[in-house]
């Protein structure tokens, strides 16, 4: 009976989005600062065409096989909250919680925050006041820049916004995720096209599994044998945040015509789109600019993709496109990307907290439905987290929080359809996970690998997302503890 009621397609919000909005979600949620980023650290750490190629193939792999794996889990509990759902029905209302924590504690808000962080570096780009270098009050160790502010309120402004329903809400994700993808599509034709011209791609794949990491300074160091895997481990920090959040889906899912079908279809078709494109447009990058360079370099080639400026690898490759211009063109390009991404976290995360909420494991005023039936008090509770998040935390230390426990409870969710299977024989599953049960455990075990490598090689970032999600566990006891008393 307990199972039956778990399944029913009941709920309190009103099914209004398609699965085109489904999958807008999904890849708009995906692409925000990091695919125009994160590639010159990466480059910085592995020197080879070849190795940064495959770990951005290695992680679409790995993001699609969750999402394939996910589909199941969605299928069999279409019910607003998701992933928590999924983890609470396989291992208990413990492990549910300790997600949920860790997800309103750094997961999802550390991902707005970063994001809302870079928008706002974007934007200073025609606002130089919104510089972090322009501090307006120091308090211990937060430093209050302009910059900051500015941050929380583009968080203000969103949250207001999908309080007001979440037609509001779509509205805002259609609109700039289309844009989004139909701009990086631009790039990359363009890249391609005019790059290939230049013979510069052809020379980048020359040597292309020659491994190197290069120091600050330029130096140039081999890497072969564990050097070499420790360094691929600990660049895919980059990719996996640039393609996290594809799981926000499913914490809407009761906002979702006919879940059981579009959930899995909209994981499948968002990550696959977001994987192809994020591998294009690395290529369009090497098309355009030497792999190596020289951080003492003054040119935009001569500094290559390794030394692009403030590791904008984007805006340094339109730039031998387009000149001077690209700054402002990638400027606008990534605060449409950013923008549309957080709208896609802002509107989902709320959602797993209001499912929290109704299990009694979270503010009871984030159980409550607005006016416009969306939980307003739930996304404003978000929100001052989130903002809090922007005063206290830098772009790389949220990255590596945020991603680090992603990758934990990803691979617990997993664990938990391999519980189901043997424990829920019977339960009704519309969609079957491709591959089980091999797909899955291959995930698994490539994500166990990549965050032990993490835990050696970023261990005080890592430990501290260990110590967050682990703090869920008291904070869980004592939450039991009051509603009893």
């Amino acid at each position: 009976m307990a199972e039956q009621l778990l399944t029913e397609e009941k709920t309190d919000f009103k099914r209004s989005l398609s699965l085109l909005d489904s999958t807008l979600i999904v890849s708009g949620s995906m692409i925000g600062s990091g695919v125009f980023i994160v590639t010159a650290d990466m480059a910085r750490n592995l020197g080879s065409s070849g190795w940064l190629l495959m770990l951005w193939v290695l992680t679409g792999v790995l993001t699609v096989a969750a999402a394939l794996s996910y589909g199941e889990l969605a299928g069999m509990m279409p019910k607003a909250g998701g992933q928590y759902i999924y983890i609470q029905r396989a291992f208990g209302s413990l492990m549910g919680f300790v997600y949920g924590w860790t997800v309103f504690t750094v997961i999802q808000t550390g991902t707005i925050a970063a994001v809302a962080v870079a928008f706002t570096k974007y934007t200073a780009v025609f606002i130089p006041a919104l510089s972090p270098d322009n501090v307006l009050l120091v308090l211990g160790p937060i430093k209050i820049s302009a910059g900051s502010l500015f941050a929380i309120a583009s968080l203000v402004l969103l949250t207001w916004l999908n309080s007001r329903g979440v037609q509001s809400g779509k509205l805002i994700q259609n609109v700039f995720t289309s844009a989004k993808l139909l701009a990086l599509v631009g790039l990359i034709v363009v890249g391609i096209t005019l790059g290939l011209s230049t013979g510069l791609l052809g020379t980048n794949l020359e040597n292309a599994w020659e491994a190197s990491t290069t120091t600050a300074t330029g130096e140039v160091l081999p890497l072969a044998g564990m050097a070499l895997l420790l360094a691929f481990g600990t660049s895919m920090i980059g990719s996996l945040f640039s393609a996290d959040a594809w799981n926000n889906v499913t914490f809407i899912a009761g906002e979702i015509k006919n879940p059981r079908r579009n959930i899995p279809l909209a994981l499948f078709f968002g990550t696959v789109i977001v994987t192809v494109i994020y591998f294009l447009a690395n290529v369009s990058y090497l098309s355009l600019l030497p792999l190596k360079g020289s951080p003492l370099a003054t040119d935009i080639v001569g500094r290559g993709i390794q030394f692009a400026e403030a590791d904008r690898v984007a805006t340094a490759a339109v730039s031998t496109l387009f000149g001077n211009v690209a700054v402002a063109i990638m400027a606008v390009l990534i605060m449409i990307s950013t923008f549309g991404c957080n709208n896609g976290l802002i509107l989902a995360g709320a959602r797993l907290y209001y499912a929290m909420a109704k299990d009694g494991l979270f503010l009871k005023q984030g159980a409550e439905l607005n006016r416009n039936s969306v939980p307003g008090k739930a996304l404003w509770y978000q929100c001052i987290w989130g903002s809090l998040l922007c005063l206290s935390g830098k772009y790389g230390d949220l990255l590596d929080y945020c991603t680090f426990a992603s990758l934990i409870f990803y691979m617990i969710t997993i664990a938990g359809l391999f519980r189901l299977r043997r424990t829920e024989p019977s339960a009704e599953r519309p969609y079957r996970a491709f591959g089980y049960p091999i797909v899955p455990a291959l995930y698994i075990g490539a994500t166990l690998l990549i965050c032990a490598i993490l835990l050696y090689t970023k261990t005080f970032n890592t430990g501290m997302g260990l110590l967050i999600a682990g703090l869920g566990i008291p904070v869980y006891y004592l939450t039991k503890r009051s509603q009893n008393a």
